[in-house]
Parts: C-alpha cells; sequence; structure tokens
C-alpha cells in the first residue's frame, strides 16, 4: 500500500492518453520527481519497482516518484495518465499500487478526459478534476457507510452509492441487487453483514437524515423536502419524521429556529 497525501490538491504536471505498444512491445523508465496515475483500456504485464501485476481494462496505478516501471504490451495499448505533485498536507490516505476500478472505471475515465481536455489553459479545472479522480481511487478499496464504517464488498459499495443517487425516487431490494450485480438474497446478506442494517432500513435512515438536513438548513417546503427524499406522501413523511427524527417536520424545523433564536 501506498501512503498518499491527498488532504491538499496535487500539483498536476501533465494529463495525457498515452499510446504504446506500435513499434516496442517493452518500455521501461521512471519519473525522478512525479507520481504517476494510469487508466488502462488494455490487458498487459506492469512491474512497479520489481513486482509485477497483471493489468485490464478498468484497472488504475499508482507510482510514486522515482520508482522505476516497466510496461510488456501485447500490441497497441491505449491508457489515460497523470503526472502529478502530491502536497504533503495530512494524513496520507493508503491506496494500492493496482487494482480493478469496476464500476468506478467509467467516472475515472470522465474525470480524466475532462481534465485532459481542459489542459494546459484551464489550470485550477484540471486540478480539480485529477484531485477527484485520485480521492476516487484512494477510496476503491475502502467505501465509507453513513455511519462512517469501511465497507469492503464491492457489491455492496456500489448498492450504497446507488442509493445515495437515487434517494427520491423509489426503491427495490431486487432493483438495487440488479445494480449491484448479485441476488436479492446475498446482497440482503452482505449489507447485512458490512453495515449491521437490512438494505430497506437503511434506506429508510439515509432518506431521514436527508430529511432533517433539508428542513434545518433550507427553507424548501415541507412537500418539497419530502419529495426531495422519496416519501411524497406527506402523512407517510410526517409519520417518518415522527419515529425517526422525533417529531414532525414542522417541530423539526421550529425546534432549530427556537434554538437560535435562545442563542
Amino acid at each position: 500500500m501506498l501512503p498518499m497525501p491527498l488532504s491538499a490538491p496535487p500539483e498536476v504536471v501533465s494529463v495525457g492518453l498515452g499510446v504504446h505498444g506500435v513499434r516496442t512491445r517493452r518500455d521501461v523508465f521512471r519519473l525522478p520527481d512525479l507520481w504517476q496515475l494510469h487508466l488502462f483500456t488494455y490487458s498487459a504485464d506492469l512491474t512497479v519497482d520489481g513486482t509485477t501485476y497483471a493489468v485490464a481494462p478498468g484497472f488504475v496505478s499508482l507510482t510514486p516518484a522515482g520508482v522505476e516501471v516497466e510496461f510488456a504490451y501485447r500490441g497497441r495499448s491505449e491508457h489515460l495518465y497523470v503526472h502529478f505533485r502530491p502536497r504533503e498536507v495530512g494524513e496520507p490516505s493508503y491506496v494500492p499500487v493496482v487494482q480493478d476500478a469496476g464500476t468506478a472505471a467509467p467516472v475515472l475515465t470522465e474525470l480524466l478526459r475532462s481534465a485532459l481536455e481542459a489542459s494546459p489553459t484551464g489550470s485550477a479545472r484540471v486540478t480539480a478534476e485529477v484531485w477527484t479522480a485520485l480521492w476516487r481511487v484512494a477510496q476503491l478499496g475502502a467505501r465509507v457507510t453513513e455511519g462512517g464504517q469501511a465497507t469492503s464488498h464491492q457489491a455492496v459499495a456500489t448498492a450504497i452509492a446507488y442509493i445515495e443517487a437515487n434517494l427520491a425516487r423509489p426503491l427495490t431490494v431486487p432493483e438495487l441487487a440488479r445494480v449491484a450485480g448479485v441476488s436479492h438474497n446475498h446482497l440482503t446478506r452482505l449489507f447485512h453483514a458490512e453495515t449491521g442494517d437490512t438494505v430497506i432500513a437503511y434506506i429508510r435512515r439515509r432518506r431521514l437524515t436527508r430529511a432533517r438536513h433539508l428542513l434545518v438548513a433550507s427553507t424548501l417546503s415541507i412537500p418539497a423536502v419530502a419529495a426531495s427524499v422519496g416519501i411524497p406522501d406527506l402523512q407517510a413523511f410526517n409519520k417518518a419524521c415522527r419515529r425517526e427524527l422525533g417529531g414532525s417536520p414542522r417541530a423539526v424545523r421550529n425546534a432549530v429556529v427556537v434554538a437560535g433564536q435562545a442563542v
């Protein structure tokens, strides 16, 4: 595992699309003072500091500055790359040298292509896109649930990400299982093992957590808040708030207003 500082945005020196394996099937090189990030669209053998990894489309690799890399290609090979300097600020994140990005690969591809399109003139945007991509890479092996608990299974991580993006619409366990690529029963078992909750209980809690935030931090109408968290029936929303938040939606909102006036 590599200790990679991510508390501050990196200094991005170069973003590009590398084309290799045309004239030679082997490249050996190192960057003396720059880290390397590669997102692969091909299969090859990658050797980093003497250890060989089999990479495939959707895999991502990180190489620290000064470390020798060797690529053994099987033909024409294209990958997106970033050369950067991390800023030595804060506690580092620990990241594998090589890992399968899985369902995150399209997102990483979009981020790096966006950074590529913005370079060289859009330096702030390039930095933002690359920094986001690096955080995505760092989180691939340690997804986090609502309570800060790490979840290691890709199916659970995929289901949680889908839940967060779709709280406003109806969600079912069979739908989540299809998205995660596992059976209904298997997702149920994995979810409980990773989070301690049933899938339905997790969805309900996330909806009410978001509802509380919107009631407290925004002036959205209560019907709009209810709709935005996937409980458009106001009677059901009222019951859910009383059960999970200890009061009606209006009471939750008013309690904050009163507390603020008291201060």
